[in-house]
């Protein structure tokens, strides 16, 4: 048949998540299967599915419904990544029609599993001892390249105790890839002409400590931008709090390949709020990260994330929160609206709060947080910036400064037509609340 041999792959939530399917759809490859580009093609329909929180849940589950119930009665139907470790075998029951689930922590055994597949009863390859990273994953370029840039990454897994979250219980603790096989992989992706270099991780700073190395990042980085020397931009992502040493920043500032951004979610700004989510609730030093951070490189852009309606957050709560995102004045501040993980500490903690306090909370936060990034994006007009072009048409062209990770942030729009892939030279003429409209410079 023309589907034989042929597979269908979709993949869904963080950049982590692109990493690994595009991992998978390498081996695949090698191994004689084919990619197509659309799911009744294929053979093999693939999801590469999101467990973070329940909005990415639904999500996934969405998506492996309806692949199921469109599909043709030869086609096989595959849940991977998080949701398909997170939920096992009992996710057979709530995706009538599945043919195979696949985990986070062996995906790199996909040629094997596939192999098995469509025998009659499911197959499963949930190993409960793998590992994320393990000594044959070097077969395989850890990146996703989209375009002129690349996501890269430098560890799986996490240790750290938050209690909102499923991610160690589904990624397992922190596994760093070595260090050499991460340079070999930036050198390969500067030997292709990408001109940035997303870092990856559950949490980048914590990269290296379970290789024993000291200030892993910033060793990782000085490393990195000589193994990768025609890569203009360098990006570092999930950077933990309290792990931003003083080595990082004077690394950050000095190479100017190590773009000036940081994304370092917080969570939370209240401390009885952090303790409860056993996150490190010192503020001050906090406060003192960003002036430190802000102090070396006066133009770095700074992104965070945090949470609302966590069990237990009072009025007073909430509005230290309020207080301290109007005094701190991120460049890019990420919203979500708790929700309980089945499993996770948070989850059977009193005091739920109810979904429509959540949701006004949410909209207040956002509300204050855009007229902010709109002041702040008001202040590049008149600079020349460093533009990566990504996409053009209706008369349009869109791209990037160093402000802003793809998919996440905002956009440089231009009027007219630039060449994608370029790095241009602009001027900022106008602002709006997440994007900048630029001209190219003289």
């Amino acid at each position: 048949m023309e589907r034989e041999g042929t597979f269908y792959l979709v993949s869904l939530g963080c950049p982590k998540n692109t990493v690994d399917a595009e991992g998978m759809a390498e081996l695949l490859r090698r191994a004689g299967y084919r990619r197509v580009s659309r799911p009744e093609l294929a053979e093999y329909l693939i999801v590469n599915t999101c467990g973070f929180i329940k909005p990415a849940q639904d999500e996934s589950l969405g998506v492996l419904r309806e692949l199921s119930e469109d599909r043709l009665p030869d086609q096989k139907l595959i849940a991977a990544g998080c949701l398909a470790q997170y939920y096992g075998e009992s996710l057979l029951e709530l995706v009538p029609g599945l043919n195979g689930i696949i985990g986070t922590r062996r995906w790199m055994d996909v040629v094997g599993f596939l192999a098995r597949v469509g025998g009659g009863r499911p197959f499963c390859h949930l190993p409960a001892d793998a590992l994320t990273v393990g000594d044959d994953e070097g077969i395989v370029l850890r990146a996703a390249v989209q375009g002129a840039s690349a996501y890269l990454k430098i560890a799986d897994g996490c240790r750290r105790p938050c209690a909102f979250c499923a991610i160690p219980k589904i990624k397992g603790t922190l596994l760093s890839r070595p260090i050499n096989r991460v340079l070999a992989d930036a050198a390969e992706l500067n030997a292709a002409g990408v001109k940035e270099i997303i870092l990856l991780a559950q949490d980048t700073t914590d990269y290296g400590h379970d290789l024993g190395m000291r200030d892993g990042l910033a060793v990782l980085l000085r490393r990195l931008v000589k193994a990768a020397p025609d890569v203009p931009w360098i990006r570092i992502m999930y950077a933990f709090p309290g792990y931003v040493t003083g080595g990082l920043i004077e690394v950050m500032a000095s190479l100017p390949q190590v773009l000036h951004y940081l994304d370092m979610p917080l969570q939370h700004a209240h401390p009885e709020v952090l303790r409860r989510m056993r996150r490190p609730a010192n503020v001050d030093a906090v406060w003192r990260t960003l002036e430190r951070l802000r102090a070396a490189m006066p133009d770095i852009a700074l992104r965070t994330t945090f949470i609302v309606g966590y069990p237990g957050e009072t009025e007073a709560e909430f509005q230290t929160l309020m207080d301290f995102v109007a005094e701190a004045r991120f460049d890019h501040v990420g919203v979500f609206k708790y929700w309980p993980e089945p499993g996770t500490p948070a989850a059977d903690l009193p005091d739920q709060v109810p979904d429509e306090v959540k949701e006004e909370r949410y909209r207040a936060l956002m509300e204050m947080q855009q007229a902010i990034s709109l002041e702040r994006n008001r202040e590049q007009i008149g600079r020349e910036l460093d533009v990566l072009i990504e996409g053009r048409g209706d008369g349009i062209t869109v791209g990037r400064t160093y402000r802003d990770a793809p998919e996440i942030d905002g956009l440089a729009i231009f009027d007219g037509d630039l060449p994608p892939g370029a790095m241009i030279r602009a001027r900022v003429t106008g602002a709006m609340p997440y994007d900048l409209m630029c001209v190219p410079a003289d």
